[in-house]
């Protein structure tokens, strides 16, 4: 298990106050049975570009833009599905590829619906990708429960991108272009009030800021690769100026030549803030 303290950028590239001021006297969780962390714990499992796990303090698992079986940054352990263990809830941010690539085959495999706040639910039943139950749909600014009234809350947010699904047909062996919906972010409340922003793909926009004071997110997950999200640069004022997070984990970069935007070019764009970058490498989990 990764700290978050050791995994602040390192001081040859941080001018960031949020480095010097983590904790590091926090208590080794103890062994938990499968599915299950330290209470009031969450655990954060990133497996390059998008792919996210997330485990909460209940113990529910909700897996983000699953790309991992043919993704060149997912570790080679977690190509077979079943490593991931029990999943409870799929979330995808929209359509392209290398989000939703993996997240049919994981909804089926665990029973698990496929959550989408973009419209991109009738497209996959339509395209028999999955069964109806496991396409469940809402739409942006709406929250939903999935796990009860005390449980996880979810709100689908805006996001500056697009989302072409493109689906292979059966018949003709041909790619096929269809309707993915529009492209989200997920505000995760979990159980003990930590609330994740995970952007999934997208670009600056100035409603960030509106989204950051209504919701008040602790830890963005925040693409910084560049050509077709925000880079380092854009990335660094969506933190600093706009929605001035506690933590902040860079996705989405050089999983692919064009994808250029590194940590460390974030970090050195962010400068002295209030916010702890988190560099994980896929594979690694971070506990908040």
């Amino acid at each position: 298990m990764i700290r978050r303290s050791l995994l602040c950028i390192a001081a040859a590239v941080a001018m960031l106050s949020g480095c010097a001021t983590t904790t590091t006297t926090s208590a080794v969780p103890q062994p938990q049975a499968p599915g299950q962390i330290a209470a009031g714990k969450a655990e954060v499992l990133w497996l390059g570009q998008a792919a996210t796990r997330i485990t909460t303090p209940g113990g529910k698992v909700i897996v983000i833009d699953p790309w991992l079986v043919t993704n060149p940054k997912t570790p080679a352990a977690y190509k077979d599905l079943a490593a991931l263990g029990k999943v409870d809830l799929i979330l995808v941010t929209h359509a392209h590829n290398d989000h939703l690539a993996d997240a049919p085959a994981l909804a089926k495999r665990n029973n698990a619906p496929i959550w989408n706040g973009g419209g991109m639910g009738q497209a996959l039943v339509s395209l028999e990708m999955v069964p109806p139950a496991l396409a469940q749909r809402f739409g942006k600014s709406g929250t939903i429960m999935p796990f009860g009234p005390n449980g996880v809350k979810i709100t689908a947010v805006h996001a500056e991108h697009s989302s072409e699904l493109v689906w292979k047909n059966p018949a003709t062996n041909k790619d096929e272009t269809h309707y993915g919906g529009e492209p989200v972010g997920y505000i995760i409340e979990l159980e003990n009030g930590f609330k994740i922003w995970h952007m999934g793909d997208t670009g600056l926009f100035g409603d960030m800021r509106m989204i950051g004071e209504r919701y008040k997110p602790d830890l963005v997950l925040i693409p910084i690769g560049g050509h077709f999200t925000m880079g380092p640069q854009e990335a660094a004022s969506a933190v600093r100026d706009l929605i001035k997070p506690r933590y902040a984990i860079p996705i989405h970069y050089q999983t692919f030549p064009l994808l250029r935007g590194t940590p460390a070019e974030f970090s050195a764009a962010l400068g002295v803030t209030g916010t702890s970058v988190i560099v994980p490498e896929p594979g690694q989990k971070v506990d908040f």
